[in-house]
């Protein structure tokens, strides 16, 4: 029996070449959706395309990497062995990059990967990942356990490849000031539904901070035309981060949002409406999608 819909009206397209940031709470569907995109779940209704071939045929198998938030891996496999399982598998294996992220950070390669620390197992599974050379690579909290000099690191070599290679990559991550460095796309899920998609530039620009002095309970006057997502009040000052339906009237000061801000305002406000832009929607999509757990 189903404990209830993981994912439910979440139609959205991710353009190719994409480096994306998906973002919600625990629970929200964010593993379902990567799950079902790298054959490992099975939808038990809607559908999903891979370059627009379906999950599990071999072409989508072909072109996707996942890195599951658990990184297995054969712990009585040496890290040799591991990346050769890697080069024997994967047609377009690149061993040169693989092994530069494993030797930098001094990973032996001689070393059964069951002896090595949790920061280089992680290690490894990147490099399995990256070496890979997929078209879409998926990656589940793949920094929760590294120190923040690593983090840094390793972002920075699998993203300047990703644009090098022009691969999609699909980073789900609660820290979201890390996905600000380097995710040009973004999509935020909470309870099974997609509440933004979209550039995150797009984004952000259809939102601004407004800060002004309350004059009353409620939605101040000048705002009711707009979409509010979030106001706040501390004293007589009122803040609110609105979707302008046009020109904001008043004695406001008005600021930018960042990639902080954004999602977490949508997800503290579940009333608020989505805001899908017109890269992300799916043509001629007339219904939701829906994916049962």
């Amino acid at each position: 029996m189903s404990a209830g819909w993981a994912l439910r009206d979440c139609s959205f397209r991710l353009p190719a070449g994409r480096i994306c940031g998906l973002v919600g709470p625990n629970g929200a569907g964010k593993t379902t959706l990567m799950g079902i995109a790298a054959n490992l779940l099975e939808p038990t209704a809607g559908s999903l395309r891979v370059f627009g071939a379906a999950p599990e045929s071999a072409e989508a198998n072909r072109r996707t990497a996942f890195l599951a938030q658990k990184k297995p891996l054969f712990r009585l496999f040496t890290v040799a062995e591991t990346l050769r399982l890697g080069r024997e598998l994967n047609p377009g294996w690149d061993q040169r990059a693989a092994e530069e992220i494993v030797r930098c950070g001094d990973v032996p390669l001689h070393a059964k990967v069951g002896t090595l620390s949790g920061g280089q197992r992680t290690r490894v599974a990147f490099a399995l990942a990256f070496g890979k050379r997929p078209d879409l690579l998926i990656l589940d909290e793949p920094m929760s356990d590294l120190d923040p000099l690593v983090r840094h690191e390793l972002m920075n070599t699998l993203f300047a490849g990703a644009v090098e290679h022009g691969t999609t990559v699909l980073l789900s991550s609660h820290l979201l000031d890390e996905l600000a460095g380097v995710c040009d796309y973004l999509l935020v899920v909470a309870s099974g539904g997609l509440r933004l998609a979209g550039e995150v530039d797009a984004l952000l620009g259809a939102h601004t901070w407004v800060t002004g002095v309350r004059t009353g309970e409620g939605t101040p006057e000048d705002l009711a035309p707009h979409g509010v997502v979030e106001s706040r009040t501390s004293g007589q000052q009122i803040s609110a981060l609105v979707r302008p339906y046009g020109a904001i009237t008043g004695s406001w000061q008005f600021g930018a949002p960042n990639l902080e801000d954004l999602p977490l305002a949508y997800l503290r406000s579940p009333d608020a409406p989505p805001l899908i832009t017109p890269s992300a929607q799916v043509a001629g999509h007339t219904g939701p999608k829906e994916t049962a757990a």
